[in-house]
Parts: structure tokens; C-alpha cells; sequence
């Protein structure tokens, strides 16, 4: 049995000893120090050494955890330029006001949050006050994700510098009057101040690492130099449970982001109780970050530490620090200092002769109050470093008491994330404790005041010249004054109008095969960002490789094992194409940055992220609704899409609902064009929308999605006649008709009028032809290239008329007059089509793929879906039957002759 004491065998052991002698002596070393001073001294002795061979360039493994101490002595922290007492003054206002706010909108029901902003005030108001680059300078100023659930101090300071009022701040959470702040940052509410939404959590981490990365794209590429922009994101301690919080850090460190910061405030508490009750988060996280390439910087203790650790010359205490859980720590933030000297330092005997040397009010600042992320001097210090470290990115653990300064009913309580309110009396400790200038008259009827030093106050003058200094105010949006961008030729698009003749092209292809003609655009071909998580060659992409390159920090250091194929494998500095690997999380985030870069950097970019529409919606909807918020334009593209395309990839693959979730979105314009000419039309239309001139009314903040498919079938050329690009665009138009199809109905021949979308308009137009060969029914087929739309169309004519306004749908205005029932068919969910139907004037019935997807030939699934032609011919029928315009017994026969 190997006995689990006896020393492993490492990766030293497969090289050469090229002096065993020499290494034998420094091992004998270390056992004398261990037997002399004992194994803690001989553990502090290996980590500055390795430490030092760190800081020397010595190529060794590092450290993942460091001691549970700052990483920047007090000895070595810069002096904090500007006034210290007059920050201090700014912060008990900004603090004062956001538990004011919160507390008075309680009593209207509608929540909000304390304890956040109140353990992380000095690491915004140190950010605020001397790092974080505003709008109005050079350049594109930084970009901040202010963590949501802090907010409300974000207001507070915009309250202090006069671009909130009283009147916002009482409307906290209360936006349906116009004069409301959303609980959480949000560009679509409040467009002014908020540039990034951060609620869902993990959201923010994620978006801000391929901010950053993207920053690094902008410059490489030429479009704008934004090498003075920095990205920093708040976050919290519980928030980095979230998969997506730390899903990138290893891009981060890999393309050595150094313009990112994460500043995570460490106050031990999740929602309901300790982040991490029996361990230790910081030391978790740095691990975490440090094994991903991360600089790490911990802010832990304040000043009032530095007595306690030169008083600790055993390493006593700093072995505690390490061992006591973070829930005990929470436990000490409300116990007396007799607990304290028992708990804590009862321990050790060591600690025991340290403790005797301390004062009650010493244990009880050290341990009630005395934390790293609460002075502005080792926030400072903390910033100052991150933004001098190169090579990598920096995340700053910062350790903060949740609900600091207001009291001891909030301070480190499991519940103080769901507190909304303080009393009077707890008002009146807090004002003592921060030394304000409110007087108890002030209190009215019980309602507690905000507080303000007036607009020409030290206090204000002090913060707006140091926002003046650093750019401009923050957190801003802008959206720069940009020209519209130049409409591409229309040759482009006109080119598919003739159809492919014989030729099989499939809808994925044509959008291809446009994206590679709109990027040869002399005006706009640069500003396009094709996003792609690894399927480049599934979508018939890779001849874009070495026209337009992967994008790479590192360009090409390799020789590809395709360089003397036409279509080589080609990375670049430079490149175009941001190819992500198997990350659709990430390759959204990447869409998020490019789709917004008209307002972060003032610089229009189109960006079209393609994809498996199985893992599109399904797995990254929350994005979605975030690039919503964001207000983001672009293209995103469903790529295989449909529920019996994927010939034997089975149901993990076939996606029949990812339209369903798209309009659940209300910013995604959703379509399922059948044919290349209807994909070229709805691209010329999004980009006149998004980058051009907006009709009047269009909102030009909105996304589209389009599902292509991987099914080679000819493409028809466009149909000649009026209205079918106003058709195309708005969802709906007649295809043909039995007539100009050549079927030659006979005369009064019972009529049908057939909807089909996407491929699913391929099996209506072979079963327009069975109808008429062999059932005598005379079908018309429609086009419909968006469901959704119609709904959306629909939906606003029912509101115009509750406003008094005549207004009917588009979908009625289309059908009207149509002879027959409609049947719609999609492969997609019934409920897919099923959108439209309270509508249509006619009678109505639908079908679709509902149910999980298999594993077999098109043909088959088409058939164990009831969807193919012949199914739809059964169901024709039946529709008829039921009108009694065919005998019922032609239904009977029908499924009889088709084996159904």
C-alpha cells in the first residue's frame, strides 16, 4: 500500500540531475530550517523564494495562493493624491443618499438594495475620483460595469453632482411616469447614464473580457485607436459562482488583455448567507485567477492591521487568517471583543501573548472595521498597481463588510441583502457616524431626507473639477454623432434576384456568398465583424480565411498544415474574422461589444455572428435579451437551422423552436426567409434600418435574427410584381398562384391558400402540384418570411384601434379577399405559424414539427412529423372536407394512397 506521506514523484524526476550533490544541499537546507525555526518559517523561506525567482524571470510554476494578507504592504502604497477628508465628505453623501433612497421607495413596495454600495463605496468613489476616464476627453474614456445591485450609490453620486434630482430619486424604481431610474443599470431605461447592463449576473465579467478583447481588435484593425480605454468591472464575490463569470479568463490572460481590471468586492456574503461558509473565497479566487494567467492583487486589511502583523513575528497570525473560515469572519463582524480573544486568538498560544498586548477598541476596529476595500488609500494603491502591471490582466480581490456604516442591524447580517429599510433612530446613528450635517428637524413625519452640501459646495466643486480632469462625467452612454453608412451597390443584392437556375444553393450559402460581396464594399466593407464559434467550415465560411484572416494578437506564428490549399487556415493581427472556438457564450459577447461600438467608441461596426441555431437561442438567450438591453445592432444568423434539416444529427441538433424564443425578444426582428433573394432582401432592408436612414417611427436599437438552412435545393428567381420587397421585409407574400404556377386548375376548382416558410415552402410548393394533379384543388402559395413580424404588426394595429385609430394588420391587408381556408406550415413548432392566426379572416390550421427531433434521412423526419408534402396535401384536403368543398372520402383516400 503506498503510503500517502511519502514524497510524490514530480515532473523534476523525468529530467537529468546534472548535480545531484548541489541539490541535496539545498534540500538539506531546507529540512535544517524546517527542524531548527520550525516547518511554518520553512514554508514563508520557499515562498519568497519562489517569489523572487518570479520576480526575476526564472521560469517556474507559480504560486496559486498567496498568505490571506494585502499584497501590497502598507510600506510600499503611494500617497493618495488630492484631498483625503474631502473624498471622505463626498462618500458619507453618496452613502447617505443611496440608503435614503432605497428606504424611502420601500415604502411604495418596491425594493432595492443597501448593504452592496455600502461595503463597496471607497472602490467606486477611489475609481470616480482618480482612475476612471470619462466620455468627453481623448479618445473613447473607460468602460465601467458597475455591479447592478450597487445602483443606487451610482445615483447618489449623480444626485451629488447635479445630473439627478430629488424628483429621479424618489422615483427609484418607479419609471412609468418618465421621471424614474430602473433598480439596475440599464441603457435601454435610462440611455444617458447607463452603458451596460449587468443584471443577470455573470453577464458582466463575461461582456467586459471581450470588451476589452474587442478594444484590442478595434486598434489592431485600424478603425479607431482605442489603446486608452480601460475596461473595469465590478463584481461581487457571490457573483462569481456564475459559469459565465469566469468562462473567459483564460482568453483574458492569453491575449494578455492588461486594459482589463476586474474588481471583485470580497464581503463574504452571497444573497442568502456566506459565500463560501466553510472556506475561504479569496484565497478560492485567487487560485482561480492566478492559474488562469491573472495578476492578482489582494486588498484585505486596512491600517489598523499593521500594528496586529508587526506584533506577529511566530507567523501566528497570519496562519489563523488562513485557517478561519469565511463565515467565522462574518461571526467576529458582530461579536464583542471578549468572543473575539477566545475565538480567534484563543487558539494558539502564540496568539494568546499577541492578543494580551491589544485593547478591546483595538480587537473590535481591527475586526469590526479595519478591512482593505473600506480605505481609499489601499483602493488607491490596489488601482494604481493594476493599471501598471502589463502583460496580463488584473483582478483586485477587495475585502469589504456588507452593510458597512449602517449599523449593527445590517453589518454582515445573512439577511441584510433583502433589508430595504433603515429606521429613523438608525438614520440618526448613521448621520452621527459619518458626520453629516442633517439635523433631526430635517426628519419629517418620520420620512428621513436627502442629503446635499449645495451646489457650489467644496464638496461638489471638488468631485466635478476631478471628473473634469479625468474626462467628463461617469458612468456615461454617448452616441456620438455618426453619419449613416453608405448603402452597399444594389448590384449586390440584385444578384440573387435572378435565381441559381439548375444550380442547388442552400439558404446558408447565399448568406455566405453576400457576406463575401458586402465586405468588398469600399465604404463599409471593413466595418463588418463575422463572428463564428468553430463551425467555419460547416457554414462554408473557410473561404473567408484567407481573404479576410482570424483575428490574433499574435498574428501567425506557425506554419498552417493547409498553406498550399486556396483556402488556407490564415490568422492575423489584423484579421476580420473572430473565430472563438467552441464558446457560443463567448462568441456572443464578442457580438454584444461589435453590435454596441457605435455608442462605447463612436465607431459604426456590422456584425453578423452565425451559428448552429440548435445552440443559438437555446443556450445564450440570456445574452440575447442583454444585447436588447444594450441596445445592439447586427445580425445574428441560425445556420442549420430547422427540425429536419440535419440529416441524422438527431434532436440534440434539430431545432425547432428557436423562433419561439427569438419573439420572446422584443428588440429581435425574427426571419425565415425560404429563398437566397428573400435573404438578400431582408439584409439590404436591416442594414437601410440599423446603419442608414431609419424611417421615420423604425428604431434603429434592434437585432435581427435569421435562420438559414443547409438544404441544396434550386433557388427560384424573385416573383415580378408589386409589393414583394414590402412583402419580404414585413412577412408575407404571394409566391404564386395555381395559376401562374401552370397548374391549370379547372374552372371552379375548390382553392386553398398555402403558407409556408423557410425550407418548410419547398414540400408546400410539391404539394400545390399533387392538388392539383391528382386531387383537382387549385393551392396558392405564400411566402412567409416572418411570422413574428406579422404578430408584432398585429399586435400594434390592436392598440391603435383601443387609441381610437383605424389601422388594420398587414396580414389581414394581405390575405383579404383570398379564396379558401389558409393551411401555414413551418418546420418549426405549430406555434411558430400559430402567431398569426387570431388574424387571418379565413380559416385557419396549421403544421409543424412539434415534439423532440430523430436521427434519420430528411424524407423520414418529414414524414414522422407530418409535415412533407403529402401530409400537407392530407391536411389540405381535410380543411376542404370540413367546408365541404371536396368529398370527405378524399381524405380517407389521400392518407390511403400515401401510405399515411
Amino acid at each position: 500500500m503506498t503510503d500517502p506521506n511519502a514524497i510524490q514523484p514530480s515532473a523534476l524526476d523525468q529530467l537529468p540531475d546534472r548535480d545531484p550533490e548541489e541539490t541535496a544541499e539545498w534540500q538539506a537546507s531546507l529540512d535544517a530550517v524546517a527542524k531548527a525555526a520550525g516547518p511554518h518559517r520553512a514554508a514563508y523561506l520557499m515562498r519568497r523564494t519562489l517569489e523572487r525567482a518570479e520576480g526575476t524571470g526564472i521560469a517556474l510554476p507559480k504560486l496559486l495562493e498567496t498568505d490571506y494578507v494585502n499584497t501590497i504592504p502598507t510600506s510600499a502604497e503611494p500617497a493618495v493624491p488630492g484631498d483625503e477628508a474631502m473624498e471622505s465628505r463626498i462618500t458619507a453623501w453618496n452613502r447617505w443618499n443611496a440608503a435614503a433612497m432605497v428606504s424611502r421607495g420601500s415604502k411604495h413596495g418596491v425594493g432595492g438594495h443597501i448593504a452592496t454600495f455600502a461595503s463597496a463605496a471607497w472602490l467606486y468613489e477611489t475609481g470616480f475620483n482618480h482612475f476612471f476616464k470619462g466620455k468627453e476627453g481623448d479618445g473613447s474614456g473607460d468602460q465601467l460595469y458597475i455591479q447592478g445591485h450597487a445602483s443606487p450609490g451610482i445615483y447618489a453620486r449623480a444626485f451629488l453632482d447635479g445630473r439627478l434630482n430629488e424628483g429621479h430619486l424618489d422615483n427609484f424604481r418607479q419609471e412609468a411616469g418618465g421621471n424614474g431610474l430602473p433598480s439596475y443599470p440599464h441603457p435601454r431605461r435610462l440611455p444617458w447614464l447607463w452603458e451596460f447592463p449587468t443584471v443577470s449576473m455573470g453577464l458582466g465579467p463575461l461582456s467586459a473580457i471581450y470588451q476589452a478583447r474587442f478594444n484590442r481588435y478595434l486598434t489592431a484593425r485600424g478603425i479607431k485607436d482605442v489603446s486608452n480605454s480601460h475596461v473595469w468591472a465590478f463584481l461581487g464575490d457571490g457573483e462569481m459562482d456564475e459559469p459565465e463569470s469566469t468562462a473567459a479568463l483564460a482568453l483574458a490572460s492569453r491575449e494578455g488583455l492588461d486594459n482589463l481590471t476586474f474588481v471583485i468586492n470580497c464581503n463574504l456574503q452571497r444573497l442568502d448567507g456566506p459565500v463560501r461558509a466553510n472556506f475561504k473565497i479569496v484565497q478560492e479566487l485567487e487560485a482561480q485567477f492566478r492559474g488562469a494567467g491573472w495578476n492578482v492583487v489582494k486588498s484585505l486589511w486596512g491600517t489598523a492591521w499593521d500594528e496586529l502583523f508587526q506584533l506577529d513575528t511566530t507567523g501566528a497570525l497570519v496562519r489563523r487568517l488562513r485557517e478561519v473560515p469565511d463565515a467565522q469572519v462574518q461571526t467576529y463582524q458582530t461579536r464583542d471583543a471578549a468572543y473575539i480573544r477566545q475565538d480567534f486568538f484563543g487558539k494558539d498560544p502564540a496568539l494568546v501573548e499577541l492578543a494580551k498586548l491589544l485593547s478591546d477598541d483595538k480587537i473590535l476596529e481591527c475586526f469590526h472595521l479595519s478591512r482593505g476595500g473600506h480605505e481609499a488609500r489601499k483602493v488607491f494603491a490596489a488601482y494604481k498597481a493594476a493599471l501598471e502591471f502589463k502583460g496580463a490582466p488584473t483582478v483586485i480581490l477587495a475585502q469589504t463588510v456588507k452593510g458597512f456604516t449602517l449599523g449593527e442591524g445590517f453589518a454582515s447580517k445573512n439577511a441584510n441583502h433583502q433589508m430595504k429599510k433603515l429606521t429613523v433612530d438608525e438614520f440618526k446613528a448613521m448621520r452621527d457616524l459619518l458626520e453629516l450635517p442633517i439635523s433631526d428637524s430635517q426628519f419629517v413625519d418620520g420620512v428621513v431626507p436627502y442629503g446635499h452640501p449645495g451646489a457650489d459646495s467644496p464638496e461638489v466643486r471638488y468631485l466635478q473639477e476631478h471628473r473634469a480632469a479625468l474626462g467628463g462625467p461617469a458612468p456615461a452612454r454617448r452616441v456620438h454623432p455618426v453619419a449613416p453608412l453608405p448603402a452597399p451597390a444594389d448590384k449586390v443584392f440584385a444578384s440573387f434576384d435572378k435565381g441559381s437556375g439548375t444550380q442547388n444553393v442552400a439558404t446558408t450559402m447565399a448568406f455566405v456568398r453576400l457576406v463575401k460581396d458586402l465586405v468588398r464594399d469600399k465604404e463599409t466593407g471593413k466595418r463588418w465583424v463575422p463572428i463564428v464559434p468553430d463551425e467555419a467550415r460547416t457554414f462554408g465560411m473557410e473561404s473567408l480565411f484567407p481573404s479576410l484572416g482570424i483575428y490574433s494578437p499574435k498574428g501567425q506564428t506557425y506554419e498552417p498544415v493547409d498553406r498550399d490549399q486556396l483556402m488556407y487556415y490564415k490568422e492575423a493581427k489584423n484579421g476580420q474574422i473572430l473565430n472563438e472556438g467552441i464558446t457560443e457564450a463567448g462568441s456572443m459577447a464578442d457580438f454584444i461589444a461589435a453590435s454596441t461600438a457605435y455608442s462605447t467608441h463612436g465607431e459604426a461596426m456590422i456584425p453578423f455572428y452565425i451559428f448552429y441555431s440548435m445552440f443559438g437561442w437555446q443556450r445564450t438567450a440570456d445574452q440575447m435579451w442583454q444585447l436588447g438591453d444594450q441596445l445592439g445592432r447586427g445580425f445574428l444568423v441560425g445556420a442549420t437551422a430547422g427540425r429536419t434539416t440535419l440529416t441524422g444529427e438527431g434532436l440534440q441538433h434539430a431545432d425547432g423552436h428557436s423562433p419561439v424564443i427569438a419573439a420572446t425578444n422584443p428588440a429581435a426582428l425574427t426571419y425565415d426567409p425560404a429563398f437566397a433573394y428573400e435573404v438578400a432582401a431582408i439584409v439590404k432592408d436591416g442594414l437601410r434600418r440599423m446603419y442608414g436612414e431609419a424611417a421615420p417611427g423604425e428604431d434603429p436599437n434592434v437585432f435581427y435574427y435569421l435562420t438559414v438552412y443547409n438544404e441544396p435545393l434550386p433557388q427560384p428567381a424573385k416573383p415580378q410584381g408589386l409589393g414583394i420587397d414590402e412583402g419580404i421585409v414585413k412577412g408575407l407574400y404571394r409566391f404564386s398562384t395555381a395559376e401562374s404556377a401552370e397548374l391549370s386548375p379547372t374552372a371552379n376548382a375548390p382553392r386553398i391558400q398555402l403558407l409556408g416558410s423557410g425550407t418548410a415552402i419547398h414540400w408546400v410548393i410539391e404539394a400545390q402540384k399533387l392538388l392539383a394533379e391528382e386531387w383537382g384543388v387549385a393551392a396558392d402559395v405564400w411566402s412567409a418570411t416572418s411570422w413574428t413580424e406579422l404578430r408584432r404588426d398585429a399586435l400594434e394595429a390592436d392598440a391603435a384601434l383601443l387609441r381610437g385609430e383605424e389601422r388594420v394588420p398587414y396580414v389581414r391587408q394581405a390575405l383579404h379577399g383570398a379564396e379558401g381556408p389558409v393551411l401555414a406550415v413551418s418546420d418549426y413548432m405549430r406555434q411558430v405559424p400559430d402567431q398569426i392566426a387570431q388574424w387571418v379572416e379565413q380559416d385557419y390550421s396549421s403544421l409543424g414539427a412539434d415534439g423532440f427531433g430523430l436521427s434519420d434521412t430528411r424524407e423520414a423526419a418529414r414524414r414522422h412529423f407530418g409535415v412533407d408534402a403529402r401530409s400537407i396535401v392530407v391536411a389540405a384536403l381535410a380543411q376542404l372536407a370540413k367546408r365541404g368543398e371536396v368529398k370527405a372520402t378524399a381524405v380517407k383516400e389521400a392518407r390511403e394512397k400515401y401510405g399515411l
